[in-house]
């Protein structure tokens, strides 16, 4: 097996161990400028993606379907709400560790989708190669970004972008179909009255070679025909005369020309199978997208290059179903957030800048309230929902990698979980066992979450609160219950109170907060 190419650059070294570095750090509602529904679970955070990322994996690691993202194409010029003006190895150096926190949060079935241009495309698709893995490269999609060429181009008019698509695990990776435009429909056609309906002539021969498809075929007219050179009719003589037999084979209008098979409309999947040239009459135009956002926002200053709707709807008609989880962690103008909920899609957008305030927010609340622009009236959305927004907070752990004292049981418990299990915590704060995997049961003590605050009571591993961990493990697992030692315990507390023998007779192992959690790599 020959190895990935590597990309080199000149602070590789330490940007490759950059999300290690990261801190998490937690997450801070802002109640003012959430919208709409209170229980809704979609997020708008404000921060820098990338300690946003790592604060988001205990809780969402493994379960988001579709990313997209939309970073800083590094093409030397300055936007208005962006410093895209980054040195080639800046740029590398911001992608790497955000790549392999986005490869963590990405479900075992999902996909992750990148915009980029020319200028860093091709050194971004060596990087994903090596994050991703070259085997789940799926393809390069070409959108026309722009239907009129830059005549003061000084060699050539950039007309496109690209789009890289990955999946997490080629293997579990589904793709939906394109909906079959009218446009496509109208090329289904019924010259001869045919009672089945509109339909469209196919060719009968194939390049495979085929043994039984090596026969003579007599026309209406006694002319006769054989396969063209080098290639073979895709059906044996017997499918051939049954088609024939059943009216679907067609030699042209008059009745002279080759046989051809007709595809009827009625028999067709809605659907079709996607390429990879996305022209802009089928997803749209970076000027449409700045019409559209224009209207949103009259008279203020719109972002530069905004991706339309249509775009960002495709790769969600493709990519997920309803209900999936969406991440943008570039959300920009928040397009990729405002197609999700149109889409009842669950999303969770992430921008660095104040315009996650002034734009994406006021932008989403119009959402919820059933704005009509973009792909609202294709897909029939007429308000609702809601989003809780966020800013990124303090760190969990200060600066010796030890839990900060006003940590909360919920958070504490979600990073012990995540750091022993790599996978997202689903448990309440009213019990100390956090669940079990694997076999192996997960206990943490902090907080009071026994009700006994004192410094020997709750929080300290005795006869006692041992007694209450296994009680809470044989209610959810009765075919535990009377066998303590069926299975490994791990607990999270302040103190032990039990002997070294007795620990190892019950298989516990016992785990000292706040010196023994440490945020997971």
């Amino acid at each position: 097996m020959h190895a990935v190419p590597i990309l080199h650059w000149l602070t590789r070294e330490q940007d490759i161990r950059a999300a290690a570095r990261t801190p998490y750090r937690l997450l801070e509602g802002a109640r003012e400028l959430s919208a709409g529904a209170a229980e809704s679970g979609d997020m708008l955070i404000q921060g820098d993606n990338l300690e946003t990322l790592k604060s988001l994996l205990p809780f969402y690691a493994g379960r988001v379907k579709c990313i997209y993202v939309d970073p800083p194409y590094n093409t030397r010029s300055a936007f208005e709400h962006y410093d895209d003006n980054l040195e080639h190895t800046r740029w590398l150096s911001m992608m790497w560790p955000r790549l392999e926190i986005l490869r963590e949060l990405l479900a075992d079935d999902g996909s992750i989708w990148i915009s980029i241009d020319d200028n860093e495309g091709h050194y971004l698709k060596v990087i994903m190669d090596e994050i991703f893995g070259r085997k789940n490269f799926i393809t390069n999609v070409v959108w026309q970004k722009s239907y009129t060429s830059n005549q003061t181009a000084k060699f050539m008019s950039d007309t496109h972008d690209h789009i890289l698509f990955y999946a997490r695990d080629i293997g579990r990776l589904t793709v939906g179909k394109v909906t079959r435009t009218e446009e496509q429909k109208k090329t289904f056609r019924n010259p001869d009255n045919d009672p089945r309906g509109p339909w469209k002539a196919e060719n009968l021969s194939a390049g495979k070679y085929y043994a039984a498809g090596q026969f003579e075929i007599t026309g209406l007219t006694g002319k006769t025909f054989l396969p063209p050179k080098n290639r073979y009719w895709r059906m044996n003589e017997e499918v051939y005369e049954s088609w024939l037999a059943d009216g679907r084979i067609t030699f042209g209008v008059k009745g002279e020309g080759r046989p051809m098979l007709k595809k009827y409309l009625h028999e067709m999947d809605e659907g079709l199978t996607p390429n990879s040239w996305w022209a802009h009459q089928e997803v749209g135009s970076n000027k449409l997208a700045s019409t559209d956002l224009k209207g949103l926002f009259p008279g203020q200053v719109v972002f530069g290059n905004p991706k339309p709707e249509a775009l960002i709807g495709r790769i969600l008609q493709l990519a997920t179903n309803p209900g999936d989880l969406v991440l943008d962690s570039f959300l920009g103008s928040g397009t990729t957030a405002a197609v999700a909920h149109k889409m009842g899609r669950r999303w969770i957008g992430i921008e660095m800048g104040e315009h996650a305030v002034t734009h994406c927010a006021p932008r989403l609340r119009k959402v919820i309230e059933g704005e009509q622009g973009g792909i609202s009236e294709s897909v029939g959305w007429k308000g609702g929902g809601g989003f809780r927004f966020y800013r990124l907070g303090p760190p969990v752990f200060d600066e010796d990698g030890r839990i900060r004292p006003d940590i909360r049981f919920p958070v504490l418990a979600a990073h012990v979980w995540f750091s022993e299990t790599g996978r997202p915590w689903d448990g309440s704060d009213g019990s100390p066992v956090l669940g079990l995997h694997d076999g192996h049961a997960y206990a943490l003590l902090y907080n009071g979450v026994l009700g006994d605050r004192r410094p020997a009571g709750g929080n300290v591993l005795t006869r006692s609160s041992l007694s209450a961990i296994r009680a809470e493990i044989a209610k959810t697992h009765p075919e535990l219950a009377g066998e303590p030692t069926a299975y490994p315990l791990t607990v999270y507390g302040e103190q032990s109170r039990l002997a070294p023998a007795t620990l190892a007779r019950e298989r516990i192992v016992f785990k000292q907060t706040p010196y023994d959690v440490r945020a997971r790599d």
